[in-house]
């Protein structure tokens, strides 16, 4: 996972308020965000945890949107940032969403030896996303080099 363009809809928010997050996925699906956003790179969506207050207990920022070719044309509404994540570690969280992501995600802040960057995270979301039971998800979290 290298440095890319997002366009998406964002919140500031923490990760004690499910309601914002769940909120921002309800607008991403209820609003057809796909249909929105010019110069799509592919199908794959991603959410992108950014502009962290502190760790993973502080404030941050999340975007749902896609990789773009250009920031050139971003619609009303919508958001367009460069993201850079630099190095990173990947995780694969299989089964039933969102409970399988859920668990990722509890295991990443549970996790004592990552030496997380809080520069910018990512979850992308590709065709396996939608197979159900069998779903995949792919997170990448940045660390400090």
């Amino acid at each position: 996972m290298n440095d890319f363009k997002i366009i998406g809809i964002s919140t500031e928010t923490t990760n004690e308020s499910m309601v914002d997050i769940e909120t921002l996925w309800g607008r991403f699906w209820g609003e057809n965000i796909t249909d929105k956003i010019p110069n799509k790179v592919s199908d794959e969506f991603y959410a992108v945890y950014t502009d962290y207050e502190s760790d993973y207990t502080g404030k941050y920022t999340l975007i749902i949107g896609f990789p773009v070719t250009t920031l050139d044309n971003i619609p009303d509404d919508l958001v367009g940032r460069n993201v850079s994540i630099g190095s990173n570690v990947k995780y694969t969280s299989k089964g039933k969403m969102p409970e399988a992501i859920l668990k990722t995600w509890t295991e990443i802040w549970q996790d004592t030896e990552l030496k997380r960057a809080y520069r910018a995270d990512v979850t992308v979301h590709g065709q396996k996303y939608f197979d159900g039971d069998n779903a995949e998800i792919e997170t990448y979290i940045s660390i400090i080099d």
